[in-house]
């Protein structure tokens, strides 16, 4: 219950006064506005800031970034850094192909330093490639990209979704792949959708949300009421729409459909959060309609299902049900009742993360110790031997058709940029060829990286992987950026990363955490670090930055805590508990609200990790550690970079706008608290280029400047790469991945 709103000063005139004065920080207006929640008396001073499109709040952006660039303007390191990131993002990269029945193809690359990926169209293997689509040709006041993508059966047309600014709604299109000229399809309000085509390649599978009537309610829900749709095409090059599945009895429920490759069944997992998902199956013919009854494979949200593949009437699906570490099940669609389930890959030590019928072949990705390791297995569940890798690292991922014997697969370690391998699977020995890899621009040898475990409050083993140079001095302490996510199932696994490149070439320690709450260790792990154990992923964090002080490694006066989204979220929390155990904060685009969440974007899909602020239970547990609300006055915080986009429409900049804010308020020390505001971006996905450098620029020197990292005046000009090159991981796809869902997967935060 609200019972006391209002201003204690004008909205408009301390935002023009600190913009005449960036070195100091805008002096933000503070509300009087308290609420009665579940009997506990909660102040929320900066909720105005919630109206981020408003006049007042966009002035106080504008003050806020003044202020953050009066600050990073002037980092001894900010320079390097900017020459040094460019120099590690400027190789070729390529995707792998995604494979059409007819042989045609379809992959992502960039040259190096290209705004955005360019999709490449290849009749076949063997066949010339050429350009098919360049988003960088197509941006104009605001940067578009590509989001989801699916290449017809035929070859002849590619489905693809636009975003502009990063965000996350889409308006869906379709290209002819011989002249790239689009049809006349153009289908708005597409929103965590899969793609899917029909076998005659007239039809595309596709999930949207109602647009708001003229005379819509002020609370109307643009993220409501999704439905699977099937667009067919017409003679024109336009087409008309059916609604194939929608619960209007389920308002928050959304869909994702795949069809098999031999085009006769079609797939649909219905969803309602970032967890748990229902199955069904249907028979379909050429053009996408039904020929048989819908036939439900999984009724009830307790567990995760991904159909990885069919033979004949068997489907395969990987699922956590009955194995908290994932196994594969066989299900004959004649006989679907849960009692016939057939295991076909059980349960093992290693975590299952993904798999493909190949060939005739399962491919079986999965985790050992939060590394990948990649297996061929019959259908009938016989082993049949493991695909070498070159090292520990992370298979990015996989690639190939069920009638076709060649798997596709990338690969990357902390030091190597993703590599794409080759496999054909009806060889024996197993032997990868290697299709493309950035040019070897450094000595790996340099670089070492190992695994710790740091043991948390209750005992836990916490992994935690170290990058730095081969010949840093142990022997003394370094400034360490420890980075952590901990959240919504994701694995944090040994990858190529631009900001750690540069940053352990210029000497600093990288130090990754396996934290509760993530996917490293199947759904115990995950379930130990959500809802009410969700302080457990805190716990973790301290006893990580513990480890590495103890251990000799750095100390508090040198470490930097970062993470971003749900890993933002985490350095807050975190850091309103020890702020004395770290130098400097990097929290980006973090959900910082924990009782308010729900009520922006897509939030309300997050309750199954963090529980509902409407239950008297989850809302006490929020209530404890969320980052807004447990920011203590009169304290010293370490100095504290908040990153965010303003056009972020999965976790709301109004998160970071209030936690500024507040932090800003509380702050009793001499480390300045900046807020970081990127314009026409959104929460990752889509960001061009340019504005990832400039970020990771401003990120790395900020930290630099407050661990104690430094490079010599006169060896910066000539500062020599040991990591040159980095592979790029665009957030929101799955196939990513961002991704996860089936489509929830695409957009955890």
């Amino acid at each position: 219950m609200l019972y006391a709103l209002g201003l204690l000063a004008g909205l408009l005139s301390p935002v023009a006064s600190a913009q005449a004065h960036p070195e100091a920080p805008p002096e933000t207006p503070r509300q009087t506005l308290v609420e009665q929640l579940h009997g506990v008396t909660v102040a929320d001073p900066y909720r105005w800031l919630e109206k981020t499109e408003a006049a007042d709040v966009q002035a106080w952006v504008t003050a806020q970034n003044a202020y953050s660039a009066y600050h990073l303007d002037g980092l001894p390191l900010r320079d390097a850094f900017a020459q040094r990131l460019e120099a590690i993002w400027d190789y070729p990269r390529r995707g792998l192909p995604q494979i059409a029945a007819s042989d045609a193809r379809v992959y992502e690359a960039n040259s190096g330093l290209q705004e955005q990926p360019v999709l490449y169209w290849q009749a076949s293997a063997e066949a010339e490639a050429r350009v098919l689509l360049d988003p960088n040709a197509l941006a104009d006041d605001a940067p578009v990209s590509v989001g989801e993508y699916a290449l017809s059966p035929d070859g002849r047309l590619l489905a693809y979704t636009l975003s502009q600014s990063g965000s996350d709604w889409r308006t869906l299109r379709i290209r002819r792949t011989d002249t790239g000229e689009d049809l006349a399809t153009r289908i708005p309000r597409v929103k965590f959708s899969s793609l899917a085509w029909t076998a005659d390649s007239k039809g595309i599978f596709y999930a949207r949300y109602p647009a708001a009537p003229a005379n819509a309610d002020p609370l109307f829900d643009p993220l409501a009421h999704q439905s699977l749709r099937l667009h067919r095409l017409d003679a024109e090059g336009g087409g008309t729409d059916r609604v194939v599945r929608q619960a209007p009895e389920h308002p928050r429920r959304g869909f994702s459909a795949q069809t098999s490759e031999d085009g006769h069944w079609l797939w649909i997992a219905a969803w309602e959060g970032t967890r748990h998902n229902l199955l069904s199956a249907q028979r379909i013919d050429a053009a996408g309609r039904a020929t048989g009854a819908d036939i439900p494979l999984v009724t009830r949200l307790q567990h995760d299902y991904a159909v990885v593949g069919h033979q004949n009437a068997t489907v395969f699906v990987l699922t956590d049900d009955g194995a908290a570490r994932g196994r594969i099940v066989a299900i004959d669609l004649k006989a679907p009742q849960r009692r016939h389930w057939r295991t076909v890959v059980p349960e093992s030590e290693e975590v299952l993360r993904d798999a493909r019928i190949v060939g005739g072949r399962l491919v079986v990705h999965a985790l050992r110790d939060a590394a990948s390791v990649l297996r061929v297995v019959s259908l009938q569940g016989d082993a049949m031997e493991t695909i070498p890798l070159a090292g520990l690292g992370t298979v990015t991922g996989l690639s190939g058709r069920q009638d076709q014997s060649a798997l596709y697969y990338g690969f990357s370690t902390t030091t190597v940029p993703t590599r794409s391998y080759r496999l054909d699977l009806s060889e024996t020995p197993l032997t990868p060829v290697l299709v493309h890899a950035p040019p070897p621009r450094f000595d790996a040898a340099s670089v070492v990286t190992s695994r710790a475990f740091a043991t948390s409050r209750d005992g836990t083993r916490i992994p935690v992987l170290l990058t730095h140079r081969r010949d840093l001095d142990l022997d003394r302490t370094h400034p360490t950026i420890l980075y952590g996510y901990g959240g919504f199932n994701i694995a944090l696994t040994p990858r190529f990363s631009t900001r750690a490149a540069a940053w352990v070439d210029t000497g600093g320690i990288w130090a990754v955490a396996n934290l509760r709450g993530g996917g490293e260790y199947g759904t115990p792990w995950h379930e130990a670090g959500i809802r009410e154990n969700k302080p457990q992923t805190f716990d973790d964090v301290i006893a990580a930055a513990g480890w590495l002080i103890h251990n000799g490694y750095t100390r508090s006066e040198q470490l930097a805590l970062h993470g971003a989204s749900n890993g933002g979220m985490v350095v807050g929390a975190v850091v309103n508990r020890r702020p004395d155990l770290f130098a400097a904060a990097v929290p980006a685009v973090g959900v910082m609200d924990m009782l308010r969440f729900h009520r922006f974007s897509i939030g309300w899909a997050w309750k199954p990790d963090y529980g509902d602020p409407e239950n008297a239970e989850d809302f006490a547990v929020l209530r404890s550690y969320s980052p807004y609300h447990n920011i203590r006055p009169d304290t010293d915080y370490p100095a504290t970079l908040i990153t965010t986009a303003d056009h972020d429409d999965r976790v709301s900049p109004a998160h970071s706008y209030k936690y500024a804010a507040r932090l800003q308020w509380a702050q009793s020390g001499t480390a300045p608290i900046l807020l970081r505001v990127e314009r026409e971006a959104g929460h990752g996905a889509g960001k061009g280029t340019q504005q990832r450098i400039a970020e990771a620029r401003d990120v790395l020197a900020f930290s630099a400047h407050f661990t104690g990292l430094a490079v010599a005046a006169d060896a910066a000009a000539d500062w020599k790469p040991l990591l040159p090159c980095v592979a790029i991981s665009r957030l929101g796809k799955r196939a990513r991945l961002a991704g996860v869902p089936a489509p929830i997967g695409t957009w955890p935060p």
